[in-house]
């Protein structure tokens, strides 16, 4: 929910995205020095689920999301961030999000 909150909020929402910042940080202690949540060798569920999102305030949450990238199975499954970010703002663009 604070994702989304964040994604379409104004003004006070927009200081969810500090808490959205701190759970990723929680999650990137989850991964520590692991190459993937499920281990050093084995790409899982969680990995898979997170991959698209990380945010550039957790550096070892953005390289591990580009070892799952490099997996094709992994790449070939999911949009390019940027055709998700260009319909996000297309669609904040249509609620009047956005002017």
């Amino acid at each position: 929910m604070t994702g989304r909150r964040v994604w379409s909020g104004k003004g006070e929402d927009q200081e969810e995205a500090k808490e959205l910042i701190e759970i990723f940080k929680t999650l990137e202690g989850e991964l520590g020095d692991k190459t993937y949540f499920g281990g050093d060798e084995k790409l899982g569920f969680v990995d898979v689920a997170l991959v698209p999102f990380t945010k550039a305030e957790c550096p070892k949450l953005v390289a591990w999301a580009k070892r799952c990238m490099e997996i094709e199975n992994v790449s070939n499954s999911l949009t390019h961030p940027h055709k998700i970010y260009g319909y996000v703002l297309e669609l904040k663009h249509k609620v009047g999000l956005v002017v």
